[in-house]
């Protein structure tokens, strides 16, 4: 492979881009007009949600508010990390931990009884269904005990994590920053692809020394650098319109970014390489590449309440991991240490279809 003939055919579709205005404005316009809909638009509700409880009482009182709790079947139990309310929201295993004291059973006695919830802020809407469902549970609890034990009142202290304003956009917009990313960079190459195979260019590419791995390398880096710039543009615009700022290191979220932008080209790839004109890549990113990024990346619906099988397939959605990603860097703020896997996971899922499509591409070399 020569990286000087890549260099070239790099060099080549850039200049075909930017002499094509309606490519231009698919890049750029578009993936705005889709972070304002989505950014403005989108409401969202839960259910099935992950709850831990740290009882230090341990008392028939305090098991049967535990009891109370999980009878709602809003939440499941999930238990607690390393014995720690927050690092089972730090590591994502838990949306909200329940602390009961030690003297619960003697404070409701007393009618100053107090539990804390902790709440993970990262998802505005979970977090408001989860606080709203905390405080009904505690009433009714509080009404169902008898008139001796009944205490005036149990202040349930509930604190949202991450993002206790709970502002939206700071759950919509980077979910859409997955559906974007993935959608557009994929569509151009796609079109890039299909667009030499009708204009007929495609045979002379067949016929020369140029690789077919050499050529999709050339056409993946050029639109690759133009997703860069489309990144630059979204997330610019983002951070004024909607005020989502970085709670961790930058570079999870460039390295993270880098890849899935690559892995998203290089779906395009594929899907050029096996589509037959403009019409059907367009329909094959749509279908293939935003309804599965939009529908079972977690950016909408929450996976666990994804219906088997289709659930096996969201596991292989490179949006399902970018969106976890995004979310870190612009909400929770945890890291490497919650996110490591992202970035591998996107660039071997990137690498498998990426060598599909040379695959594909090679076949029809030698047929030619």
């Amino acid at each position: 492979m020569s990286l000087k003939r890549v260099l070239s055919q790099a060099k080549k579709e850039l200049a075909q881009f930017s002499r094509d205005r309606l490519t231009v404005a698919l890049a750029l316009v578009l993936p705005l007009g889709m972070l304002l809909i989505y950014g403005y638009a989108i409401r969202l509700e839960t259910k099935n949600i992950p709850l831990a409880v740290q009882d230090f009482d341990n008392s028939p009182l305090s098991r049967s508010y535990v009891e109370r709790l999980f009878a709602t079947n809003q939440f499941i139990p999930t238990p607690l990390v390393d014995s720690l309310p927050l690092s089972s929201l730090d590591r994502g295993t838990a949306k909200a931990t329940i602390v009961i004291p030690p003297t619960f059973a003697e404070d409701v006695a007393a009618g100053n009884a107090k539990v804390q919830a902790l709440i993970d802020g990262t998802d505005v809407n979970n977090a408001r269904v989860i606080q709203n469902s905390v405080r009904a549970v505690t009433n009714f609890f509080i009404q169902s005990l008898p008139n001796a034990q009944r205490p005036e009142g149990i202040q349930a202290r509930v604190r949202i994590w991450f993002n206790p304003g709970r502002e939206e956009a700071l759950y919509i917009v980077p979910g859409i920053f997955g559906v974007v990313f993935w959608v557009f960079p994929s569509m151009l190459a796609a079109i890039a692809v299909v667009r030499e195979k009708e204009q007929g260019t495609a045979i002379q590419v067949y016929a020369s020394d140029l690789s077919a791995t050499e050529w999709l390398l050339g056409k993946g880096l050029a639109y690759w650098l133009v997703a860069i710039a489309e990144t630059l543009v979204v997330m610019t615009i983002s951070f004024v319109l909607f005020h989502i700022r970085l709670q961790t290191s930058p570079l999870p979220l460039i390295i993270g970014t880098a890849i899935y932008l690559a892995a998203a080209v290089s779906f395009g790839l594929f899907i050029g390489a096996r589509g037959g004109n403009q019409n059907a890549a367009v329909q094959g990113t749509a279908i293939a590449g935003f309804l599965t990024s939009f529908l079972l990346s977690g950016f909408i619906y929450r996976l666990e309440n994804i219906p088997f099988p289709l659930s096996l397939i969201a596991n292989i959605i490179p949006a399902r991991y970018y969106i976890l990603l995004t979310r870190d860097a612009f909400v929770r703020g945890s890291g490497w240490s919650s996110i490591w896997y992202v970035p591998i996971v996107v660039g071997v899922i990137g690498l498998l279809l990426f060598k599909a499509a040379t695959k594909i591409m090679e076949k029809m070399q030698l047929s030619e």
